[in-house]
C-alpha cells in the first residue's frame, strides 16, 4: 500500500518535468539550469578537492558544484572513474547548456624509445584510442560515429593471441582548439608540457608488459580511463571536449609502477597541481571560444 502510494506521487511529480529534465536530475542530481557552460570534470576524489577548494562563490546542487575559476563560471562534477561514469554525465550534460567538458585528473605514463617521460609530466591527450567497453556500444549505435572514425588493428595482436577484447580499435580526437588552447598555455607554466596519443582502457590491473611494448610499438605515451569516451561523446553530442591530466605512475617501471611498487615519486603532487593551474589560467581563453 505504501510503496503505492508512493509510486503515484513520484508519478504525479514527473508529469511536471520532461523526459530531458527526468534524465538530468537522475544522473546529476540537480536541474539542467544549475550546470553551467563550461564543465570541469575531475575522476578521483583528491583532484576534486583541490578544484572545488579554488572555487569563488561556491553554490552545491547535488552532483554540481557551481563557482568562479579565474573570473570565469563554471560547474565541477565529480565524475567517478571510467567511461561508463564518463558516458552517464555526458548523457547528462548533452541536456543542458554545456558547450565545454574539460577533463583534469591522473593518468599513467607509458615509457617511449625516443622521448622520456616521467611522473609529475602533465600530458595533453591528441587522441585516444578506443580500447574500452563503452565508446564500441556508441560506435555500434550511432551510424555517423562508424564513418566519421579512424580505425587500427589492436596492436596487442602482433605480440600475443587475442581470442577475446577489441580487434580493431577506434580512436576518438579532443577538440582542436581547446587542445591548442591548453598547450599554449600549459608551455607559460610548465614547458615540458607534451600533446601526445592516449590509450583508454577498462582495466587498471591488466597492465601487461606485452600490453605495455603493443602501445610503445604505435608511440602511445599516455594511458587513462576516461578520455577516449569524453572525446567521442563531445564528438556525438557537439560538445567541445579535451583533457589534461598529470603522470602519476609509469606501468612497467620498476620503480615507479602503481601495481608493483609503494613509492611515490617526489614530482606527483607537483605535477597534479600544475595541470590545475593551467586548466584555471587557460578559462578566460575557453570561455572565448563558446559562440
Amino acid at each position: 500500500m505504501l510503496n503505492n502510494i508512493k509510486s503515484q506521487l513520484l508519478n504525479f511529480g514527473l508529469k511536471f518535468l520532461s523526459v530531458d529534465d527526468k534524465i538530468v536530475r537522475m544522473l546529476l542530481e540537480t536541474a539542467s539550469s544549475n550546470v553551467n557552460e563550461i564543465v570541469i570534470l575531475p575522476a578521483v576524489k583528491p583532484v576534486m578537492k583541490k578544484l572545488v577548494k579554488k572555487l569563488q562563490n561556491k553554490v552545491v546542487r547535488g552532483r554540481v558544484y557551481n563557482g568562479i575559476l579565474n573570473g570565469i563560471r563554471v560547474s565541477i562534477i565529480l565524475s567517478n572513474v571510467g567511461c561508463p561514469n564518463i558516458a552517464m554525465i555526458m548523457e547528462g550534460l548533452k541536456r543542458c547548456k554545456t558547450k565545454v567538458v574539460l577533463r583534469v585528473d591522473l593518468c599513467g605514463g607509458i615509457q617511449g624509445k625516443e622521448e622520456e617521460i616521467y611522473v609529475g609530466d602533465v600530458l595533453v591527450p591528441r587522441l585516444s584510442y578506443c580500447d574500452d567497453g563503452t565508446c564500441p556500444q556508441y560506435i555500434r549505435s550511432n551510424a555517423s560515429l562508424q564513418s566519421l572514425l579512424k580505425s587500427i588493428n589492436n596492436p596487442l595482436k602482433m605480440i600475443q593471441n587475442m581470442d577475446t577484447g577489441n580487434q580493431i580499435v577506434y580512436f576518438s580526437k579532443p577538440n582542436e582548439t581547446l587542445t591548442e588552447v591548453l598547450m599554449k598555455t600549459g608551455r607559460t607554466i610548465n614547458p615540458r608540457i607534451k600533446e601526445v596519443d592516449f590509450w583508454t582502457t577498462d582495466a587498471l590491473f591488466c597492465e601487461t608488459d606485452e600490453f605495455i611494448r603493443s602501445l610503445q610499438s604505435i608511440n602511445v605515451q599516455g594511458i587513462d580511463m576516461e578520455s577516449s569516451a569524453l572525446f567521442l561523446l563531445g564528438t556525438l553530442f557537439n560538445i567541445k571536449t579535451a583533457s589534461i591530466l598529470a603522470i602519476t605512475d609509469l606501468p612497467g617501471h620498476p620503480k615507479y609502477d602503481l601495481l608493483t611498487t609503494n613509492e611515490l615519486h617526489p614530482n606527483m603532487e607537483k605535477g597534479i597541481d600544475e595541470a590545475i593551474k593551467i586548466a584555471i589560467e587557460a578559462l578566460p581563453k575557453i570561455k572565448s571560444l563558446i559562440a
